[in-house]
């Protein structure tokens, strides 16, 4: 038996907004963006080449909004991995994403950690080669 996430609900105030800032920012691609009726869609937006989207999701409760940039208090709550770490660096800095510190290297890769523009931390990581030894 395999298993795999295909989404991650993340929580947002405008769907609008948001597809604008992970399509245009971040890069990724909208997959599907479909009306549910009743001001709900189903918007997947998914970073290019990966198999897991990010399912987003118009908060409506109180609960629901007071979540918004704080789905993972104040730890990381995305990893979103690249090919190319100074390319991408350079690009999200090009479009005004905030980085909380400056980029380092470690056993497992290049990385930084960033804020989207909910306040939602995540990393920035190009993991390092392989050990063929």
């Amino acid at each position: 038996m395999q298993h795999h996430i295909s989404a991650i609900t993340f929580l947002v105030d405008n769907y609008d907004s948001a597809i604008a800032y992970f399509t245009q920012t971040l890069n990724f691609s909208l997959t599907e963006d479909r009306d549910k009726g009743e001001g709900s869609r189903f918007v997947l937006v998914t970073p290019k080449g990966s198999a897991t989207s990010l399912l987003l999701a118009k908060a409506k409760s109180d609960e629901d909004k007071a979540m918004i940039g704080k789905q993972a208090g104040g730890k990381v709550f995305m990893i979103l991995h690249t090919d190319d770490f100074w390319r991408d660096h350079q690009s999200m800095c090009d479009k005004g994403v905030e980085f909380l510190e400056t980029p380092r290297e470690e056993a497992y890769g290049t990385v930084a950690i960033f804020k989207d523009c909910f306040g939602n931390k995540w990393d920035l990581l190009q993991p390092a080669p392989a050990n063929l030894n």
